[in-house]
């Protein structure tokens, strides 16, 4: 007789643990804190039926406030501060089950048969730090993750019409998800494109260019782009539910007269173009484990981040070029938020003065490091997957990202877990270092939020 999968272990541990940290949050941060102010009691309100009260603070639709409507119906859960954060917690429970269809695609296998028995890397993606701070706060991160991993999911299986509902559920919960759920249709049709076979006795399809991604160059990228019109009759069909979706997007812009719903003063979009470089940076300081481990290591992954970069004399020049012109886009569009330099609750508050306020050529110094890190993640992702695929991600995390003028980790969660998620051989050891990595993160960042309150200051969170 075969012993059981051990999935199920992990996934017991890390509920039974998610449990244990909801109700010592909610034991020692008996008030609402931070954004929960706002949304607690637009929840309450939706809990009582007035439908029309709005919180002219609030920046997002109600999604969050709908769901834990539906809860309340479902379980007869009361709408007080402990049960409300239930929601996201309840939510952070169902992201391992989420994810294990997505790792699984990547890596080409069969997920479990069972939703009971995620996968183990899916497990400690969903310990991601910024995933399991927010499950235990009244927040709408952990929600729209869930959904948009969950569209993407559908798509990749096809599921178009499920996977565009999902999708504009996901923007109940975050408008800019709407990117996502295009990411989601673009991604699916990539992978259309490369695996497609013609059947037997018939013509075969129109090919779109899309080499492997460590041997292409930019001259296939160009090659790409004039091959799309030939396939493009093969994929539109499936993206007419996408399409409603943007519609109905459309319309919610048109009479809100623009994407953020309050606070619109504090929230205006803007042209901040170093937020894509915090974002690799952010990228490489939680995701090294999973870097690290391809073949070769440590040591073969920075020969061929070098190699990239300082090779020859074209790759040097292409890369003096490219530091310019990041140290341009710094010195022009760097944009310190009033938020990130007044709020000193919050890491970020404590990064920038530190770190990129420590001397005025700081931010220009670590603009090589951006670029070996987007070498690395290119080259990691890039072992089993085409040109396309690799530069998607980047691609739709361009709009994403852009217009936000505040550097906050919460708006990096998304565009990480779906660029993780394509590492697809990171061996067991590397797994185990990962889950050390976070759940070490996890421990120090929860512990000071619950236990290092300071009077006149407040609660530490990311």
């Amino acid at each position: 007789m075969s012993s059981p999968s051990p999935a199920p272990t992990y996934y017991i541990v890390f509920a039974t643990v998610a449990v244990l940290v909801l109700k010592a949050v909610n034991e020692e941060a008996t008030e609402p804190y931070m954004d929960e102010p706002f949304h607690i009691p637009q929840a309450q309100a939706y809990c009582k039926g007035d439908y029309w009260v709005w919180d002219p603070k609030i920046t997002t639709p109600p999604g969050l406030y709908v769901l834990s409507l539906v809860l309340k119906k479902l379980f007869m859960l009361k709408c007080n501060l402990p049960m409300l954060r239930l929601t996201p917690m309840l939510s952070l429970l169902t992201l391992p089950i989420a994810l294990t269809p997505l790792v699984s695609y990547h890596k080409r296998e069969r997920p479990p048969p069972s939703l009971a028995t995620p996968l183990l890397e899916a497990v400690i993606l969903a310990s991601f730090p910024l995933a399991w701070f927010f499950g235990f706060l009244y927040y709408t991160e952990v929600p729209s993750l869930v959904s948009v991993v969950s569209s993407v999911v559908l798509a990749m299986q096809g599921r178009h019409w499920l996977a565009a509902l999902i999708g504009l559920v996901s923007c109940t919960f975050r408008q800019n998800n709407i990117i996502w759920v295009l990411y989601a249709y673009a991604l699916s049709q990539v992978l259309y494109l490369r695996f497609r076979r013609a059947a037997p006795n018939e013509k075969p399809p129109a090919r779109l260019h899309d080499p492997p991604a460590l041997e292409a160059s930019p001259v296939d990228l160009l090659w790409s782009v004039l091959s799309a019109p030939r396939v493009l009759p093969d994929i539109l069909t499936n993206f007419v539910p996408y399409a409603l979706v943007l519609a109905a997007f459309g319309a919610f812009v048109v009479w809100n007269g623009g994407i953020v719903l309050g606070d619109k003063a504090n929230h205006v979009p803007a042209f901040h173009v170093p937020q894509l470089y915090y974002f690799v940076g952010f990228a490489t300081a939680f995701g090294w484990p999973a870097l690290l481990s391809g073949g070769g290591g440590a040591s073969a992954l920075l020969r061929s981040v070098a190699t990239r970069m300082f090779g020859s004399k074209r790759n040097a020049a292409v890369t003096c070029v490219v530091c310019a012109i990041m140290c341009l886009t710094i010195h022009k569009f760097t944009i310190q938020h009033p938020f990130l330099l007044s709020d000193n609750r919050h890491y970020t508050f404590y990064l920038w003065r530190r770190v990129f306020l420590l001397h005025p050529v700081v931010p220009y110094l670590l603009v090589p490091g951006y670029i070996a890190c987007a070498w690395a993640w290119y080259l990691r992702i890039g072992h089993d997957q085409t040109l396309l695929q690799n530069l998607l991600l980047p691609v739709f995390v361009v709009p994403t990202l852009l217009p936000t003028p505040l550097l906050e980790p919460r708006y990096f969660l998304i565009p990480y877990i779906l660029l993780r998620v394509q590492v697809k051989d990171v061996p067991l050891w590397g797994l185990v270092l990962e889950g050390l990595w976070y759940v070490g993160i996890n421990a120090v960042t929860m512990w000071v939020f619950l236990y290092q309150e300071r009077a006149g200051v407040g609660r530490f969170m990311w």
